[in-house]
């Protein structure tokens, strides 16, 4: 493993699943793909498979954006506006670290979404700490998706 990337989780193995790319030099965001066929109900959220992981160095982590076609085009957000995937969500013990992008369909129509289909961008970020910041001390992420502060 090196310093950040992005990694297959095992139950999706042998499925297709293709790494996320920058598509120019000058890109921030790395394109993440749809793991699986979905329709996203007009009106509703679903959580939309990866069958990704990402590793990185602890004072740094994962943000989650749409891509502005999914949002001008087709009504699409994400139902937490920005997702953060934090260093120690990687190979957690309920989920093995899988990124689920969490979506709303705020259009007129149900929406598909094919396999393969670029739905959001990865942008890796540092981030800084306050002076007086105790967090981690001992504790050590249990849970997957929306287990930060849930039991540590």
């Amino acid at each position: 493993m090196g310093l950040r990337g992005f990694e297959v989780v095992s139950d999706w193995q042998g499925q297709g699943i293709n790494l996320p790319r920058r598509r120019t030099a000058a890109s921030a965001g790395y394109d993440i793909e749809a793991a699986a066929d979905m329709v996203v109900k007009k009106g509703a959220a679903v959580l939309v498979p990866t069958g990704l992981k990402a590793y990185m160095q602890p004072d740094e982590v994962l943000t989650l954006n749409i891509r502005s076609s999914m949002a001008v085009k087709h009504g699409l957000l994400l139902s937490n506006s920005v997702g953060i995937i934090d260093a120690d969500y990687y190979n957690n013990p309920d989920n093995e670290g899988h990124i689920m992008v969490a979506l709303t369909n705020l259009g007129q129509t149900d929406f598909v979404i094919n396999k393969g289909d670029r739905i959001a961008q990865g942008i890796f970020l540092s981030y800084l700490t306050s002076d007086d910041d105790a967090a981690g001390e001992g504790a050590v992420r249990q849970g997957g998706f929306g287990s930060t502060g849930t039991g540590a």
